[in-house]
């Protein structure tokens, strides 16, 4: 069940909801370092390199694994990949709707699987060049490359879609990402 508390801040009232437990948080935060580390510190070729890609696979493996044992908001039923209600969502935003989903939004929950997908594509690629069979083989250096490409492109989208969707709603994303809370203003309606 979702703890709701009625909270009064200056003149606005809100709705003060949790909703992502402690290990998503350290999942989703340190994914997020790996993918920043391997993009701008560590050298391609390293070691480190490779133990942080096998680092963020593992995280990518314990977020599945908690997506179906966790708690209500970190399951795979409360955030469906469903391009239908991706679509839905699109056109509730450009009617300026606001809703305020307690997990991710359709476009949000599409983008948590690609960004996972991604990960897993990269750790598979990634393993293939240390083996013999696949060592130095260009379509398999070529692929992983590609995939970073869309990794890095996707967690920017990511990023600009967390900065829209707190405009638009009004709920502090980045925070609730910390906290672990969501701040619902009053009169949002909640899905």
């Amino acid at each position: 069940m979702t703890a709701v508390a009625q909270r009064t801040s200056g003149r606005i009232s809100a709705r003060e909801v949790a909703v992502w437990d402690p290990l998503v948080r350290l999942i989703h935060w340190t994914l997020a370092l790996t993918i920043l580390l391997n993009a701008t510190v560590i050298e391609d070729e390293s070691t480190a390199h490779e133990w942080i890609g096998y680092v963020a696979l593992g995280l990518v493996g314990l977020r599945v694994i908690w997506a179906l044992v966790g708690p209500t908001h970190a399951r795979f039923s409360s955030f469906p990949p469903s391009p239908a209600r991706a679509a839905r969502h699109l056109r509730a935003i450009f009617a300026k709707e606001h809703s305020v989903f307690l997990s991710h939004n359709p476009l949000g929950a599409l983008m948590v699987y690609n960004i996972w997908l991604s990960v897993i594509a990269l750790g598979v690629t990634g393993y293939m060049m240390t083996t013999l069979a696949f060592f130095g083989v260009e379509w398999v250096e070529e692929a992983h490359e590609v995939i970073f490409g869309w990794l890095v492109l996707s967690v920017a989208l990511h990023v600009a879609g967390v900065a829209l969707e707190t405009r638009r709603s009004g709920v502090k994303l980045v925070r609730a990402m910390i906290t672990g809370r969501k701040n619902i203003p009053e009169g949002s309606c909640m899905k």
